[in-house]
C-alpha cells in the first residue's frame, strides 16, 4: 500500500471512530467538514482520539505541541497525523 493507500484507510479508520461515537450520524463525513464545531468529536471522548490517532500513525503524540486546528477537519488530521 503506497502512501496515499495508507493514509485514506487512516481516514476511514478516523471516520468509523467517529460514527461510533455519533450513532445517528448519517450521510458522509467530508473531509473539509469543521469536526470541533459540528462536535463530531467531542472533548470528553478527545484522549481516546488521540489514542487512536497514536495507533493509526504508530507515533506517540506530545499533546503539549497540539493545537485544536490540529483537528478541524479530516484533511488536517491526515496531514498532520497520517
Amino acid at each position: 500500500m503506497d502512501l496515499r493507500g495508507v493514509k485514506e484507510a487512516g481516514v476511514d479508520e478516523i471516520v468509523a471512530w467517529i460514527r461510533s461515537k455519533n450513532p445517528d450520524l448519517e450521510g458522509d463525513v467530508p473531509p473539509g467538514t469543521d469536526l470541533i464545531e459540528t462536535r463530531l468529536i467531542e472533548s470528553l471522548a478527545f484522549l481516546e482520539f488521540i489514542g487512536l490517532l497514536e495507533e493509526l500513525s504508530g507515533k506517540p503524540i506530545d499533546v503539549g505541541s497540539l493545537a485544536i486546528d490540529d483537528f478541524r477537519t479530516l484533511d488536517r488530521i491526515a496531514e498532520r497525523f497520517l
